[in-house]
C-alpha cells in the first residue's frame, strides 16, 4: 500500500526537509513519528528538498506499507507526536507506483517581499524586507526573459547536485507579481526547480528592481551558464512551497 502525505511546516528552526549531517531536518522527524505509530521502519520520500529556513504549505511525500491503514487516525497520531511547527494536513491512499517527486507535473512556490518601511512583526519571519528602490515595472519587464523552457544553470547552486547533474533545463510556466498587504509576492510555477533556483531568480529580480541590472541583461546571464554571473540569492525566509501538482487519476 502506498500513501501520500500533504504537509505544512514553518522552516524557521530547521535545516531543511532532507536528512542533514548537522542540524535538525523535517523528514526524519516525520519518519520517526511514522515508525512509532506503525511500529515499523518507514522510508519517506518527499517531492521537494526545501532548503534551510524555507517553509511549506503543500509539501508532499509518500511511503509504502504492507497493510492498509486508516488515514484519518494516522494523521491524528502523527500530529500528536510532531512539533507544533510541522503538521500533516492530509493522508491519501494512492496507486502503488506513485512517487511524490517523479510523478509531479508542476510545483508552485511563492516568494514574499515586504516593501513597507516598517516591518510588520507578525510577518517578519516570513517576508524578505526590501530596503531602497524596488521598481516593480522593471521587474515585470524582466519576467518574459525567464518564462519558458530554458537552461537555468546560471540560477542553480551546486549544479552537480541531484537532478541538476543530469540536466539544468527546466520549464518555468508562469511568474506573476501579486500585490498583497505590505508588499508583493512572486508566484512561480514550473515543471521542476534546481537547487536554490527560485531564490536566485528572486535575487536577480531584486537587482533589476533596484536598477543594478537591466531587464535585457537576463539573456546574457542565461548564456553565461555560470552561477557567478547572477545575483546573490534572496533569503530563505520569504519562500514557501505552496503546492505540488499531479495528474488526476483516470
Amino acid at each position: 500500500m502506498c500513501y501520500k502525505l500533504t504537509i505544512a511546516y514553518d522552516g524557521t528552526s530547521y535545516s531543511g526537509w532532507q536528512v542533514q549531517p548537522n542540524g535538525q531536518a523535517i523528514q526524519p522527524l516525520i519518519q520517526r513519528a511514522l515508525a512509532t505509530v506503525l511500529r515499523s521502519s518507514i522510508d519517506l520520500t518527499g517531492s521537494s528538498r526545501t532548503d534551510a529556513g524555507v517553509h511549506a504549505l503543500g509539501q508532499t511525500a509518500h511511503f509504502d506499507v504492507q497493510d492498509r491503514i486508516d488515514p484519518s487516525r494516522l494523521r491524528v497520531s502523527l500530529n500528536a507526536l510532531l512539533p507544533p511547527d510541522i503538521r500533516v494536513l492530509q493522508i491519501d491512499l494512492v496507486d502503488s507506483d506513485f512517487h511524490a517527486r517523479y510523478n509531479s507535473t508542476s510545483k508552485i512556490y511563492h516568494y514574499h517581499l515586504h516593501l513597507h518601511p516598517v516591518v510588520d512583526p507578525f510577518v517578519r519571519l516570513y517576508r524578505h524586507h526590501v530596503f531602497g528602490i524596488c521598481d516593480l515595472i522593471l521587474m515585470e519587464k524582466a519576467i518574459p526573459h525567464l518564462i519558458g523552457t530554458r537552461d537555468f544553470l546560471s540560477f542553480a547552486n551546486e549544479p552537480g547536485r541531484g537532478s541538476a547533474s543530469r540536466s539544468s533545463v527546466r520549464t518555468l510556466l508562469r511568474l506573476d507579481i501579486i500585490e498583497q498587504k505590505g508588499g508583493v509576492r512572486f508566484e512561480f510555477e514550473g515543471d521542476g526547480f534546481l537547487y536554490k533556483m527560485v531564490r536566485n531568480i528572486t535575487g536577480v529580480l531584486l537587482d533589476v528592481g533596484a536598477g543594478k541590472l537591466a531587464p535585457d541583461d537576463l539573456p546574457e546571464i542565461f548564456a553565461a551558464k555560470d552561477r557567478r554571473s547572477a545575483s546573490a540569492a534572496a533569503p530563505p525566509k520569504g519562500l514557501f512551497l505552496m503546492e505540488v501538482r499531479y495528474t488526476a487519476p483516470s
